[in-house]
């Protein structure tokens, strides 16, 4: 199963969404997880893991995750070359890294990371940055490309961003 994290601020609280679907090309959800929690840190780029974190963990506590599960954030697993992580990453710490984390990100951040691919959609000149641990990042990407063909943001992640803000 893959299971697809976003989550919106609104005041002091976040509602985070979780979409799962089967396989990368699956068109529709398996199921919906959405819940409500109490925002404890400001934005603080580079850190956006102290705000978010939180929230993706409450919503965990109802999902039992299973071998062979794949989790996606709207953030990135790895921000440079020197090893520091983004919201991916300590969310893969967290989990002892028993499950790979994927970061799929609308926005560039800026420093070098070998570890990070760029994915074009359609005839966009913006990217989506893809990152990954515990998963190869270069198979992931190949994926998220083919996910609705031609690099166009996968349907059920759009949905998941959509889902956030109602």
């Amino acid at each position: 199963m893959i299971y697809a994290f976003d989550s919106y601020y609104f005041g002091d609280q976040a509602k985070t969404v979780c979409i799962a679907f089967e396989r990368w090309n699956s068109e529709s959800e398996t199921k919906i997880f959405t819940e409500t929690t109490a925002v404890n840190a400001d934005y603080e780029s580079g850190a956006f893991y102290k705000r978010e974190l939180p929230c993706i963990l409450n919503l965990l506590k109802s999902i039992e995750l299973k071998e062979g599960d794949l989790i996606i954030v709207d953030g990135y697993v790895t921000l440079d070359n020197e090893g520091k992580i983004g919201l991916g990453g300590h969310l893969f710490e967290t989990l002892e890294g028993k499950f790979p984390v994927i970061g799929i990100a609308k926005n560039g951040f800026n420093s070098p990371d070998d570890l990070r691919r760029a994915v074009y959609r359609g005839e966009s000149v913006t990217p989506l940055f893809v990152t990954a641990i515990g998963a190869d990042v270069d198979e992931i990407t190949l994926n998220v490309e083919k996910m609705h063909g031609n690099f166009r943001i996968p349907t059920l992640l759009k949905k998941l961003d959509h889902l956030t803000r109602i």
